[in-house]
């Protein structure tokens, strides 16, 4: 029942039984008609309902309550002090700790000259009293870091949040950007043949049958990963394992593609081997779009501390075609690049065609 309070309310609750007690024990000390000394004890835990609301106030009342029932030698600490306590916690979490530690030294000096009006030369109860006003002041500063904590975290995962929406949606535009390129193209050749050369046509309908359907098979591989289901089976996204396949869908489109790979292959860790194949993907699409009549090169060299992804070509340098895409498609595979440590590069070749390089940190990228 409690826990579906607002803090506000059980704020209002603690303090309304605490004061009850302390009154009450307050009438047993000095009498039921000793007013002063009753409203005095009350305003020690009163101010425990605003707290939250004006902790460095509320504490400066409940001090001066103190301090005026000790000048007045009504007895000893009412409550035994629990409201100074409870504000020094609040103190402590609440505000910063230069504040807490000013509201300290002054529950310091009002709690022992409490003390020495009552008991004199009792510094034994005075040291304790002192220490459990630093406890309440520690937990309280704790109470403090771990909300920081807390906040921190939680922007942390909003940002991971966002993140992940940006790596989505890249994703996304990397699948459909290489194969719809693909599919456009077949699909004119077949349009333009259809009548002159039934074979061809075939061919690149049936281009456009496959490109179509690994397309939505990765569409769907992307999407299955928000899914929540632990009896999926998720498969792997593709890597450089499956770099023929996209050169040979890159053939079939028209476009030639020679392949070199030098160095010891290795495995890759998931994300680096991801970014390679899309820095190629990518590649491939913008010189299916933009490179005009092409032939390109793929060399990926699996050095001892760099893992150097190259893709080039001998078209049209200037794009003319779609320059704002291509701009896009190079910036999402440079995000992608310095995510993992990496530096991608591009532009026009002293040839006259253009180039893409991916340089990734082999230490980092490699599988352990």
């Amino acid at each position: 029942m409690l826990a579906t309070l607002k803090p506000i309310r059980l704020d209002l609750l603690l303090a309304a039984v605490l004061t009850t007690l302390t009154v009450a024990t307050a009438v047993d000390q000095s009498g039921a008609h000793n007013w002063a000394a009753h409203v005095l004890a009350a305003l020690t835990v009163v101010p425990i309902a605003l707290r939250q609301l004006a902790p460095v106030l509320t504490m400066a009342v409940m001090l001066g309550a103190l301090a005026a029932y000790s000048l007045l030698e009504f007895g000893g600490l009412p409550s035994g002090g629990v409201g100074v306590l409870i504000g020094m916690f609040t103190v402590a979490t609440l505000r910063t700790r230069l504040v807490a530690a000013v509201v300290f030294g002054v529950t310091t000096v009002v709690v022992v000259l409490a003390f020495l009006r009552v008991a004199v030369g009792a510094w034994s109860e005075v040291a304790q009293s002192v220490v459990v006003v630093v406890g309440a002041w520690m937990l309280g500063e704790g109470t403090r870091r771990w909300a920081h904590r807390a906040e921190r975290l939680a922007e942390q995962a909003a940002r991971a949040v966002a993140d992940e929406r940006v790596r989505i949606a890249r994703e996304l535009h990397d699948i459909v950007a290489h194969h719809m390129s693909v599919i456009s193209l077949q699909a004119g050749v077949a349009q333009y043949v259809l009548d002159t050369d039934l074979a061809t046509a075939r061919r690149a309908i049936t281009t456009v049958g496959d490109t179509s359907r690994e397309a939505l098979t990765e569409m769907r591989r992307l999407l299955d990963v928000l899914r929540v289901d632990p009896d999926d089976d998720y498969r792997p996204q593709p890597g450089l394992s499956a770099l023929d396949g996209l050169v040979e869908r890159a053939r079939g489109a028209g476009l030639p593609v020679d392949v070199v790979v030098t160095g010891v292959t290795r495995e890759l860790q998931p994300g680096p081997d991801l970014c390679a194949y899309r820095v190629v993907q990518e590649s491939l699409t913008n010189v299916l779009k933009h490179a005009g009549p092409a032939r390109a090169r793929i060399d990926v060299d699996y050095g001892e501390q760099t893992l150097v992804v190259k893709v080039t070509d001998d078209g049209r340098a200037a794009r003319p075609g779609d320059p704002d895409h291509q701009a896009h498609g190079i910036r999402g595979m440079r995000e992608r690049a310095e995510l993992y440590g990496g530096v991608l590069t591009a532009g026009p070749t002293a040839g006259g065609g253009f180039g893409v390089v991916l340089r990734l940190p082999m230490g980092e990228v490699a599988a352990r």
